[in-house]
């Protein structure tokens, strides 16, 4: 799969596509359908299939501040994107001017004069241009004059955890800051991730014999709500079942939120300074504030015990 950060590293003679367009973030189930759609029809259009993304989110140049959680950054997304087929990602630097422009200018631009588009693949929701002034219906008229078309895919619903909600970013971020991790991972199709370096903490959970991965996790992420959760921690390409913490630590009165993820049974780790992943199976628990060392020693027990099984039982 070929990579672009922007119009000018498409090939020169790149001929027709089949492009879909959208942030892509967590590239969910909903994602996963459009995007598939896109692959299978280029290629029985015998053409290639391109996913156009932006970097930062849109939001955070419209409405700086309102950066919304990521549910997967961009290397995360193009590697998730990747899996399902797409000849290339072009990732768009989302500025201020940019936002700006027209939906007519976005369609000269991007999808006439440098993919050639020969379909655009989209949901019913789809916005696009100054003010999010385009939609399905504008793009399928400029489509009309441009020589590409449009097919819209309707979003899939969701299951217990959305009420009938269709599946969307929105949806999985709310699941997520509510610990839903297991509705999360029915919209998402997989586990939940946050990733990010290990860094040193204060080193409790070695004395306590629970030695820890403290991680920093890529900004704007989306962390799951305060709690102790299965799952798994992966480091070096190694996926290890962990009981994993989120929270201030409130029987030491800590003030700073951390993802701190205990590698079950593993012993001498050393993974101070490299990227890691930690994926969240189901929740386990509230964070609570302990009386005792040895009361949130025989609680960890329990944790660890559960998540074993859990884990063991997910594969």
């Amino acid at each position: 799969m070929q990579r672009w950060r922007g119009l000018e590293e498409i090939p020169g003679d790149w001929g027709r596509s089949v492009v879909t367009i959208g942030s892509f973030d967590g590239v969910h189930l909903g994602h996963q359908l459009i995007i598939s759609r896109a692959v299978e029809r280029a290629r029985e259009l015998g053409v290639r299939a391109v996913v156009v993304t932006f970097d930062p989110h849109p939001s955070e140049v419209v409405r700086p501040g309102s950066h919304p959680p990521l549910l997967a950054p961009q290397p995360r997304r193009a590697e998730l994107i990747s899996t399902l087929g797409v000849d290339a990602v072009l990732v768009l630097p989302f500025t201020a001017e940019f936002s700006q422009e027209s939906p007519q200018f976005f369609v000269q631009q991007v999808l006439v004069d440098a993919l050639h588009a020969r379909l655009v693949i989209e949901g019913p929701n789809f916005r696009f241009g100054h003010r999010a002034a385009g939609d399905v219906a504008l793009l399928a008229e400029l489509g009309r004059a441009a020589d590409f078309e449009v097919e819209v895919v309707d979003l899939q619903v969701s299951g217990e955890a959305g009420d009938g909600e269709p599946f969307s970013s929105s949806l999985a971020r709310r699941l997520v800051a509510a610990g839903d991790v297991g509705g999360a991972a029915e919209v998402l199709g997989r586990p939940h991730q946050v990733e990010g370096i290990v860094v040193r903490g204060a080193q409790r959970g070695r004395d306590l014999g629970f030695p820890t991965a403290n991680v920093d996790t890529v900004p704007h992420s989306a962390v799951p709500a305060d709690g102790v959760y299965a799952g798994w921690l992966t480091a070096d390409g190694e996926r290890m079942p962990a009981a994993i913490s989120v929270g201030t630590n409130p029987t030491f009165d800590g003030t700073t939120r951390t993802v701190e993820a205990y590698a079950i049974d593993r012993v001498g780790l050393d993974l101070y300074g490299l990227h890691v992943a930690v994926d969240f199976l189901a929740y386990l628990r509230g964070m609570e504030k302990f009386d005792s060392i040895d009361a949130l020693l025989d609680r960890m027990a329990v944790d660890v015990k559960q998540a074993r099984e859990l884990t063991e039982s997910a594969g």
